[in-house]
């Protein structure tokens, strides 16, 4: 009898001891308000659109539910991974191309000593280690964010994705990735032809301890198959830098593209009026970005106010050769927010934001007013 309850007790400390050691966690956020958008072109002609949106197209943060959780291996290495999907809320549909874990799907090791090694589909080095510190809006709130100037760090994902990060020393962090192909499935090479794969390269380095954070990012994309006036890679570097004053947090930030627009993206209405005379891989295309921001406690909540600029600097060698006359105008985005928490979970919000010269394009403008309400399970 005694070596049965002894059994029936090592049991039970077994169970819990493997409990302990892994863990797996159901989490999520849902977003959504009410909202108002308008474009108008160069020729004054405006379309509009008014409702119930979801938080990620216009929120503080993109609507998802996800899994993620680690298990303790032994020796200081452990399992983790993550599978995340995005929802748009206003119908039920998945978002990122309506992919069942579109925001992100990757299984890895970790270790304290040594750091971590993630594949899958992830968010590329400067979407982790620049875009949340620098912008006041951490890349929500729709058109208030600095993506638009600094697109390669606009919670950018990386399909097919390798990707390495070191521990924390003493604030001081580094991270590469590379992607087998940006976006989709891996395309087969074929004897005697190119990859038509887009493969990527994200680097970073940054220092983040106390009230200060600086990062510098890069990242690269190639398609071997591409020519003429596509080129064949884009490129796109970032510095920033923020001071958290406790009365005020200030950040800063400055970058390039090169021979296109990484991982450029359209507004929500570009297909029914606003041109783009920029393409993702446009040979010969420079631009300049900046970006100033800050977020001051106001009230028991934060108010958040950023200014960017896309600058650019040469046409691509497209528009030298068949549209000459084409001038391409600075693209100036102004924000202005406010989030208030109702609880440790549930935050309320609201935002104005204006873009002047969409695209570049004289007197093309987007407009977008929204107040929201933002829970996290």
């Amino acid at each position: 009898m005694k070596k049965t309850l002894l059994a029936a007790a090592l049991a039970v400390g077994f169970v819990g001891a493997a409990q302990a050691e892994t863990s797996v966690t159901l989490y999520g956020i849902i977003d959504t308000g009410v909202g108002y958008q308008r474009v108008k072109d160069s020729d004054g002609n405006k379309a509009t659109k008014t409702g119930i949106y979801d938080g990620t197209s216009h929120g503080q943060a993109g609507s998802r539910w996800g899994l993620k959780g680690t298990e303790d291996l032994g020796n200081g290495l452990r399992a983790e991974f993550m599978l995340e999907s995005g929802i748009n809320v206003t119908t039920g549909h998945h978002q990122q191309g309506d992919r069942l874990f579109g925001r992100q799907a990757w299984l890895g090791l970790a270790g304290d000593s040594w750091g971590a090694l993630r594949f899958g589909r992830q968010h590329n080095v400067g979407t982790d280690f620049m875009l949340g510190m620098v912008d006041p809006f951490g890349g929500g709130f729709g058109l208030a964010h600095a993506g638009a100037a600094f697109s390669a760090i606009d919670t950018n994902r990386m399909d097919n994705t390798i990707k390495y990060v070191t521990p924390n020393f003493s604030g001081f962090q580094a991270g590469v990735a590379y992607s087998f192909n940006h976006g989709g499935d891996q395309d087969w090479k074929y004897s005697g032809s190119s990859n038509s794969n887009d493969r990527a390269v994200s680097a970073g380095l940054r220092y983040a301890n106390g009230p200060i954070g600086v990062a510098l990012t890069y990242d690269q994309m190639k398609n071997s198959i591409l020519g003429g006036y596509q080129g064949k890679a884009v490129k796109q570097w970032n510095i920033g830098g923020a001071y958290d004053f406790e009365v005020v947090k200030v950040s800063a930030a400055f970058g390039q593209n090169r021979d296109g627009i990484y991982n450029s993206s359209t507004l929500w209405s570009d297909s029914l009026m606003l041109s783009n005379p920029i393409s993702n891989y446009d040979k010969g295309f420079r631009s300049n970005s900046y970006m100033v921001g800050l977020s001051a406690p106001v009230g028991g909540g934060t108010v958040m106010a950023s200014w960017a600029m896309m600058d650019p600097r040469t046409k691509s060698d497209w528009l030298k050769d068949n549209n000459p006359n084409q001038d391409l105008k600075k693209e100036h985005t102004f924000a202005l927010g406010y989030k208030y928490p109702l609880s440790k979970r549930t935050d309320v919000y609201a935002y104005a934001a204006q873009k002047n010269n969409v695209h570049f394009v004289d007197k093309q403008k987007a407009t977008s007013v929204a107040a929201g309400l933002t829970h996290r399970f």
